[in-house]
């Protein structure tokens, strides 16, 4: 019976995938109103950003979860089970905790459905029961990933201690703009009125637009760029701002410091040297020192943690996904990577952070991304390449994805769906090669567990 409850809870999330997105806060907000407006008793750290932004919260929590804090954590998408996108102090939601809160909340939003705001989206309906629990638990702190853009997401209806831009990249650009200047100016929508602000973006065109709107919010601007070499990390103030290239710096090959997944770290109060981070993946060093500087911000709000905490929560924060390794012999690797800028961070690691003979890729992908730069980033790098598909509405047909990879390796197949893809990934390869899953976390999520011990 308890399992039926739990089914029944999440079919009744996901049918909500149909319902009308609306530009606007006001049914989101309206939502809100109705549950009480519990985001108003959440002290927030509120993280946007094109790529890194989920791993630079989960991150942030887990410092502050080591420091003594109680942290509720908010991410965006899940991989495996829908409970990944609610976390207390690291654990995911219990499944009947899940159950009662959409029991609860589910009254509200279908009363909300017959007025002018509609039934809330789904997105809507798991922010709502993020908010609501998190309240509910009296956490110290929530940290909460933006889902799509940020000025107009249903996140931002919160009023943060401290507001994260990760970075700026061309994404969603269907919804977001197609200029990165048009897409700061979405994700700089979450700055408010005198809430300090850091962030690691470095194109100028998009710290011009984070550093306009930060000042006329009066809110004091920090940015982290690189510092006397790949492997060093400062925070400074906006008025000494220029233009860092993260992804030149981020070169395994530069250095070799613990298999680059060690930094220094020079912020506005605290110097840490030989700061380790548990994620795989050098373009993860610069989240970490990204959410250091929050934590930082955070402590000139009063909030004590220390050198000890910062540096068990980096080298214990974690996601699924994430430059994944799930198997050796061969090796099989699993990464997220949807955009450009994300598949070049995976075309750099593959590249300079593993040994092996040939690469098989794998990928499915969804709409809202450009397929071309993703596939034409990383299918050179192939000696096989399998186009797949996930079992999502937004998903991508095999088909289109072949077609881009076959301009770049001369080996390109279509197997549907993720689950034969992956398994006829494995035949043929030798215990040297190396096979990577990537293009969505919705392909990522659909690989069969029984692979890590075939």
């Amino acid at each position: 019976m308890a399992n039926d409850a739990y089914k029944s809870a999440v079919d009744y999330i996901h049918s909500l995938g149909e319902s009308e997105w609306k530009l606007g806060l006001e049914r989101f907000q309206s939502f809100c109103d109705r549950l009480g407006n519990p985001q108003d008793s959440l002290r927030v750290v509120h993280v946007a950003g094109t790529n890194g932004k989920g791993s630079t919260t989960a991150m942030i929590a887990a410092i502050l979860s080591k420091a003594g804090y109680r942290v509720g954590e908010y991410l965006s998408p899940f991989v495996y089970d829908i409970r990944e996108r609610f976390r207390l102090n690291g654990e995911m939601i219990p499944p009947q905790t899940l159950v009662r809160l959409v029991d609860e909340i589910r009254p509200h939003a279908e009363s909300l459905a017959g007025t002018e705001h509609g039934h809330p989206t789904e997105f809507e309906m798991k922010t709502a029961i993020a908010l609501l629990w998190f309240a509910q638990e009296h956490t110290d702190f929530a940290i909460l990933e933006v889902g799509l853009g940020g000025r107009l997401d249903a996140t931002n209806v919160v009023s943060p201690l401290v507001s994260v831009i990760t970075n700026i990249g061309l994404d969603h650009t269907d919804r977001l703009g197609s200029t990165l200047s048009e897409i700061a100016s979405e994700k700089a929508g979450i700055i408010k009125q005198d809430v300090p602000v850091v962030t690691a973006a470095w194109e100028s065109e998009a710290l011009h637009v984070i550093k306009r709107v930060s000042g006329e919010r009066h809110a004091p601007l920090w940015q982290v760029r690189s510092d006397n070499g790949p492997y060093d990390f400062a925070v400074f103030p906006v008025d000494t701002i220029r233009k860092c290239d993260f992804r030149r710096s981020m070169t395994l090959g530069e250095a070799e410091l613990s298999g680059g997944r060690v930094f220094n770290y020079r912020g506005i109060n605290t110097r840490l040297s030989g700061v380790r981070v548990g994620m795989r993946g050098s373009f993860q060093l610069v989240n970490g020192a990204t959410a250091l500087a929050a934590v930082e911000l955070l402590g000139g709000q009063g909030v004590n943690v220390t050198e000890s905490a910062m540096r068990a929560g980096l080298e214990t924060a974690y996601l699924p996904g994430r430059m994944e390794v799930i198997r050796s012999c061969p090796t099989v690797v699993l990464d997220g990577a949807h955009n450009p800028a994300a598949a070049a961070q995976l075309a750099d690691e593959l590249l300079n952070n593993f040994e092996y003979e040939n690469l098989t890729l794998v990928m499915g992908m969804v709409s809202g991304h450009s397929i071309e730069g993703v596939v034409g980033t990383l299918a050179p790098l192939a000696k096989r390449f399998i186009a797949t598909r996930p079992d999502n509405r937004r998903a991508v047909p095999a088909r289109d994805v072949a077609e881009i990879a076959r301009r770049f390796c001369d080996h390109v197949s279509i197997i549907e769906p993720v689950a034969a893809a992956v398994h006829a990934s494995l035949e043929g390869v030798s215990s040297r090669d190396i096979i990577c899953i990537t293009g969505s976390f919705y392909t990522v999520g659909e690989v069969p567990r029984n692979i890590v011990s075939a």
